[in-house]
C-alpha cells in the first residue's frame, strides 16, 4: 500500500471522528470457555481456537499456549501493523522487518510461594529489526512513531482500570 491510498482510507475515519468523538471510542472482546476436566481455557480467537493452560513452570505440560507469551504475540501483531502502517505514512520502504517481544514473569507470585514476588510480566522488551535503506534518524522516528501509536503497547505502557465481576449460572 502506498501512503497516498492510506490516507484517502483513512481521511473519512479521522473526519468521522473529529465530528463525533464518541464514534471513535471502539469496543474490544475476547471469550473463553473453561475445559473443566484440565486447567486450560478455549479461547476464541480471530479464525480459530486456542487452548491456553498452565505453563510448565506453574505446573502445566508446555502443550497448552502459555497466556503470557499471547500477551507478547498481541504486543508483537499490534507493533508489527503498526510500524507497517506508519512507514506507508511516512514512505518509508521496508525489504522487511520483524518484531519481538520478550519479558519475564516471577513464577513465585503466581503460585504464591513469596507474598512479596510480583504477579505478572515486570519487564517487557521490545525490539524492531528493520531492513531499509532509510537513515538512523528515520528509524528512530520510525519506531517512536510506533510506540507512540500502537495500541497495546500504551496499553501496558499506561493500564487502564480493571473491573472484576461475575454471573452464576445455572442456580
Amino acid at each position: 500500500m502506498e501512503a497516498q491510498q492510506l490516507r484517502e482510507i483513512q481521511r473519512p475515519l479521522k473526519q468521522t471522528y473529529k465530528d463525533d468523538p464518541s464514534s471513535a471510542r471502539i469496543p474490544a472482546r475476547a471469550e473463553g470457555r473453561l475445559e473443566i476436566s484440565d486447567v486450560a481455557c478455549h479461547v476464541t480467537t480471530w479464525h480459530a481456537e486456542t487452548l491456553a493452560g498452565l505453563h510448565p513452570a506453574a505446573g502445566g505440560s508446555g502443550e497448552a499456549a502459555c497466556s503470557a507469551d499471547m500477551l507478547l504475540e498481541a504486543l508483537v501483531a499490534c507493533a508489527g501493523v503498526t510500524l507497517s502502517a506508519v512507514a506507508t505514512s511516512m514512505s518509508v520502504a521496508l525489504r522487511g522487518a520483524k518484531v519481538i517481544a520478550e519479558g519475564h514473569w516471577d513464577a513465585r507470585g503466581t503460585l504464591g510461594v513469596d507474598r512479596d514476588a510480583p504477579v505478572g510480566m515486570t519487564d517487557v522488551a521490545l525490539r524492531f529489526e528493520v531492513d531499509t535503506e532509510a537513515d538512523d534518524a528515520t528509524i528512530e522516528r520510525l519506531v517512536s512513531l510506533t510506540e507512540r501509536y500502537c495500541v497495546i503497547a500504551q496499553t501496558l505502557a499506561h493500564p487502564p482500570t480493571m473491573t472484576f465481576d461475575y454471573v452464576r449460572l445455572g442456580a
